[in-house]
């Protein structure tokens, strides 16, 4: 799989959206973060999608493929060691 490059990443940060995912994704929280208000009242009113849409959405933050509104890819950024 090819890695998206720099300028098609969010902005967003991908440790923010998974604590938000993991402590409030059941009211949608991670998705109003990244600007998904559609989605994300959505997920407020069902409870998460009655938990099956908080794992959906977990793991596709995890493997990298959580898209923000612009459908710009969340995605962990790699430190640059400096040995």
């Amino acid at each position: 799989m090819l890695e998206p490059k720099e300028k098609d990443c969010s902005e967003k940060s991908w440790g923010a959206t998974l604590v938000f995912c993991i402590l409030l994704g059941f009211i949608g929280f991670h998705r109003f973060y990244v600007g998904k208000a559609g989605t994300a009242i959505l997920m407020l009113l069902t409870l998460g999608g009655f938990g099956i849409w908080i794992i959906v959405d977990l793991v596709s933050i995890i493997i990298n493929s959580f898209t923000d509104e612009y459908g710009r890819i969340v995605k962990r950024k790699k430190s640059i060691d400096q040995n």
